[in-house]
């Protein structure tokens, strides 16, 4: 949102963030406009002033935020995946940054399926968030390849896709069984693929 002042921009992220702790611990459906002003010590008119699309435009704001403190969990590994020391640093990361958590919908994809049936804009959106974390790993595959760290055989694509696609399968898992076991084995899983493909 641009055109705030700074009192206003800081008001607005007070709002995300609160908002955010309550609609990831009871998923978007679970949360109506009046429980997050109730939670957030927000007016009716402060709330449609910063986020005029209401919940739509509050849960694309959280989506935003969710993705860049996921990402920033992974900081510095996810921006250097160029050996398998850092690959299992990233893992490590990871899972603590879960681990840690209390929020069931911890997870941007977690918002997509709640949000996509209703809003297809706004899933196109969140699904942008998740597009970039994919290209990280896909990114951080290539590097491995053109260090010859993986063998000519290695598809930087299929293969980050592969190990993206085995996280978010990790995540659902541990969402729905309340334990971070799932996670930690879909990652372990991932790693063990990536090391099939060492260079020789």
């Amino acid at each position: 949102m641009t055109g705030l002042t700074v009192k206003g921009a800081a008001t607005r992220e007070r709002i995300v963030r609160a908002a955010a702790d309550l609609i990831l611990e009871r998923g978007v459906g679970g949360m109506t406009l009046d429980e997050i002003r109730a939670g957030t010590a927000t007016s009716k008119s402060q709330l449609f002033h910063y986020f005029p699309g209401g919940k739509s435009d509050l849960v694309a704001a959280i989506a935003a935020l969710q993705s860049e403190r996921v990402l920033e969990a992974q900081r510095p590994w996810i921006d250097r995946l160029d050996s398998f020391e850092a690959w299992q640093a990233w893992r490590d990361a990871l899972v603590t940054y879960y681990r840690d958590l209390t929020h069931k919908y911890c997870s941007i994809s977690a918002l997509v399926n709640e949000v996509a049936p209703g809003d297809p804009r706004l899933a196109a959106s969140v699904n942008e968030y998740a597009e970039a974390w994919r290209d990280s790993l896909v990114a951080g595959v290539r590097r491995m390849r053109e260090s010859g760290r993986l063998g000519p055989d290695a598809d930087p694509e299929r293969l980050g896709t592969a190990v993206f696609a085995t996280l978010q399968g990790g995540l659902l898992i541990m969402q729905s069984g309340d334990s971070i076991e799932p996670l930690a084995a879909a990652l372990d899983g991932a790693l063990d693929m990536l090391r099939y493909h060492a260079a020789s």
